[in-house]
């Protein structure tokens, strides 16, 4: 079950220290704002620091433990100790001054609610603020000047008092806490996570960090329309979730979606792993081997890495000892609006999920051009395949990216849709790609078919194979090559015109095409003529007396990999003469 996996890897990573207390969680904080013991605002310091993304290095803001965040629908609902310029300052970028009054003044009451009776010169200090503070002219306060326009951006502030964050004053903690504690107005019921009685959450923290999702938060668990609602019970109570199971499950999630190195994104799906045990290597080999993110090891290294742990064998990576019998969890969301949706959630042995990929990319093998430099092929990249690479919107087709990496994690046959998508691709560009010809060897290996035998699916050219499509794209390739080499320079070669009808009707086509190479050949040095005259009888031979009328989308796929084979090998063999 997804939230009782979630509340596992929160256990893990709080008996670790990498996570807060019920009650608080990481804030990204852009700035902080330096008050005195008459709550006068002395000045404004950034607190972004540089990472890096990409090639670039940018500032981002600095995560920080703080007290948990409300849940913010439409209403007002402040955080305590920090928040937004709207609930800090009382001002905003946003043109709604009105609105930004009414958060500044549930933030002072919050404030007011929770630190009039705690006796702490930091307390008196941020009260002091809230009192004294004139959200009118804000924006003329000499101390805001250089900090403004990123401020008003929605940037998250806190409060820095006498050398130290208002958050580390043990008396606001134990306030906080004695008021974290104590809330909740949910119905008493049986938890569904920890089988517990409890006071119920009824709207749970919000998810931030999911591609595509809202940038206030999505809920994972929410009902909100009658349809979806049983027994009276509304919002989240319909999956009731202790106050404490909400919380650690949504700040395990949040924890492992700011963790950006260690996140995957295909298609809409952003991919989250995680290990039993929390520990970060485990992580970090699987986004190398899935994803193709750089690793600081060798891609030979990483090789023998996998092929132990596909044996059984535990390796040692980044100082960890990475066991195959470990519990390994695999959860894919997509953004639905205010929510998100799952769209897979995987749980098997760490070594059963690298067996797994690694069979993937053993389908995926075949002969490649020389200028390719990947010597696997990464999800993104087989992904592209299926996509016109000029237009604006370069996204697989939703949805299909997140069921292609559920095949391959389950080890099940790959989506049709993927099939379809590079079939679509071939049709419009008249190319196979490295990347496609893979697709079309994996797909049918693994979903086999009587039209495309397994002597096809191969990784370079099988000169014994009589298979009638696969001979029929060997030939095609061939009378391509005699047309190049007789005609120099060309600009549209017979794969441009009748490479779609020779795949899909080659008795409309082949007969015209093999007179057309008759008067190319005649053009051709000698033994150039002898050996090109040798293949075409040599294939021709094969095909018998007449050519067939129609192939279907599994010939066609023989067809189309009986091409590339030929055409890598002619290639290859160029290059080896180049070389000698």
């Amino acid at each position: 079950m997804i939230l009782q996996a979630l509340v596992e890897h929160y256990e893990d990573l709080a008996a670790q220290g990498k996570l807060a207390r019920p009650g608080w969680s990481d804030a990204n904080i852009s700035c902080a704002l330096y008050i005195n013991d008459d709550g006068e605002l002395e000045q404004v310091v950034s607190l972004k620091r540089e990472e890096e993304r990409g090639k670039k290095k940018v500032l981002v803001p600095r995560p920080i433990s703080l007290p948990a965040p409300v849940k913010r629908s439409s209403g007002v609902n402040s955080n305590f100790l920090w928040d937004n310029s709207s609930y800090i300052l009382g001002i905003d970028g946003k043109g709604k001054p009105q609105r930004s009054m009414e958060c500044f003044a549930a933030c002072k009451v919050l404030h007011h609610k929770l630190l009039d009776s705690v006796d702490s010169p930091a307390a008196r200090a941020v009260l002091a603020f809230f009192d004294r503070w004139a959200p009118e002219k804000a924006k003329e306060h000499p101390a805001l000047a250089d900090k403004l326009e990123d401020i008003l951006t929605g940037a998250n502030l806190v409060f820095r008092y006498s050398g130290i964050f208002l958050q580390d004053d043990a008396l606001i903690r134990s306030a906080w806490q004695d008021y974290y504690d104590a809330a909740g107005d949910g119905p008493e019921l049986v938890c569904l996570v920890t089988g517990k009685k409890g006071t119920a959450e009824t709207v749970h923290p919000a998810i931030k960090g999911v591609a595509g999702a809202q940038s206030s938060g999505a809920a994972l668990v929410s009902f909100n329309g009658d349809a979806f609602c049983s027994y009276g019970r509304e919002q989240s109570l319909n999956a009731p979730t202790s106050k404490y199971a909400a919380f650690a499950y949504t700040s395990a999630l949040n924890h492992l979606l700011g963790e950006r190195d260690y996140v995957g994104r295909i298609g809409d799906t952003t991919v989250l792993l995680w290990a039993s045990g929390g520990q970060r290597a485990y992580q970090s080999f699987s986004v190398a081997s899935l994803f193709g993110a750089p690793a600081a090891y060798s891609s030979s290294d990483l090789q023998k890495m996998t092929l132990d742990l596909c044996q059984g064998k535990p390796v040692l990576f980044e100082e960890t000892q990475l066991d195959p019998g470990t519990t390994f969890y695999i959860l894919g969301l997509s953004p639905n609006a205010a929510r998100l949706s799952v769209r897979f959630f995987l749980k098997n042995t760490f070594g059963t999920f690298v067996q797994n990929i690694q069979a993937h990319q053993e389908r995926l093998e075949i002969v490649r051009p020389s200028f390719d430099k990947f010597e696997t092929i990464p999800l993104w990249k087989l992904l592209n395949e299926t996509v016109d690479q000029n237009s604006r919107d370069k996204s697989p087709v939703p949805g299909m990216a997140g069921e292609t990496l559920r095949a391959i994690l389950s080890d099940t046959p790959y989506p049709a849709t993927l099939l379809n998508g590079v079939s679509l691709r071939i049709r419009a560009e008249r190319e196979i790609t490295r990347g496609r010809a893979a697709i079309l060897k994996a797909y049918y290996l693994k979903g086999p078919h009587p039209d495309i035998p397994k002597e096809v699916l191969t990784v370079s050219l099988n000169p014994d194979s009589t298979n009638i499509p696969y001979t029929l794209g060997r030939l095609f390739s061939v009378l391509e090559a005699i047309q190049s080499s007789a005609n120099p320079g060309i600009n549209a070669t017979i794969k441009d015109r009748f490479f779609n009808s020779a795949s899909a009707a080659p008795s409309r086509v082949f007969p015209t095409l093999i007179d057309l190479a008759q008067k190319h050949l005649r053009k051709l040095e000698k033994g150039q003529r002898i050996f090109c005259d040798k293949q075409l009888t040599e294939l021709t031979g094969k095909l018998g007396e007449t050519f067939p009328d129609r192939l279907s989308l599994p010939q066609q796929g023989a067809f189309q990999l009986g091409y590339y084979h030929q055409t890598q090998a002619r290639y290859q063999k160029k290059e080896e003469n180049d070389n000698g």
